[in-house]
């Protein structure tokens, strides 16, 4: 009885340090989730719900270059003829493939996590015959990339949906070249006029936020998307 008393005493003891000490990291907090967002709270930012595939007809959709711009977007990235790029949370490969042209002495990884998206993406890769193009199964911690190999990083309207961004920044950060770079690509939070749900936008001020905290720093805040921001970070 006295033997099982101490145990019990103990493993409140563990649980106690245990619970300290994620509240002493601070790294996440939880809160109700609101309609589009998970619950979990990273440096005061709700984390969203991730996009299904089924979403597929929206990543598709004939307006998205007119209304994002994508065009001069793709034009604007930071790569050249042999750079390895990474499309992190590719989905339909809507910029995996626009970029694999760009890049022929290269590679481009489209990165998924969705089963049904990996799918997509190698059939697509397959039929536009692009053998620069592999794809790879991701994380939720990390997007699976080897160390030292990727001259451009890039996340299309997917940081925000990131359920570990802190684990996750920190495995880009291992998979970029000295001078590699990290693009990320996010509605604009600080105009009221962009009609996406509140916890899929972003601020300039939240990203360099969360980034500067996790070892990264800005080089390019371009504004020249009408309604995204493009923000370009170099590791510290």
């Amino acid at each position: 009885m006295i033997q099982s008393k101490i145990i019990s005493v103990l493993c409140l003891m563990v649980l106690s340090i245990s619970t300290f000490a994620q509240k002493a990291t601070g790294t996440y907090s939880f809160k109700d989730p609101s309609e589009n967002g998970t619950g979990k709270v990273y440096m005061g930012r709700e984390i969203a719900q991730i996009m299904s595939f089924e979403g597929l007809a929206w990543l598709e959709r004939n307006s998205r270059s007119i209304e994002e711009n994508t065009n001069l977007a793709i034009s604007k990235l930071p790569v050249a003829k042999n750079s390895v790029v990474a499309d992190i949370g590719a989905g339909s490969g809507f910029y995996t493939f626009h970029i694999a042209p760009k890049v022929r002495e290269g590679k481009v990884y489209a990165v998924e996590i969705q089963n049904d998206a990996l799918s997509y993406l190698k059939k697509k890769a397959t039929e536009f015959m692009f053998t620069n193009v592999a794809v790879v199964k991701g994380g939720e911690k990390s997007p699976n990339l080897p160390a030292g190999t990727i001259d451009l990083a890039i996340l299309v309207d997917v940081y925000h949906e990131l359920l570990y961004p802190h684990e996750f920044l920190q495995s880009i950060k291992q998979a970029l070249k000295p001078n590699g770079k990290l693009l990320l690509i996010e509605y604009k939070q600080e105009d009221p006029s962009v009609a996406i749900k509140t916890e899929n936008k972003m601020s300039v001020k939240q990203v360099r936020k969360e980034l500067e905290a996790n070892g990264y720093h800005i080089v390019q805040n371009g504004q020249f998307m009408p309604i995204q921001h493009f923000l370009v970070f170099q590791k510290d």
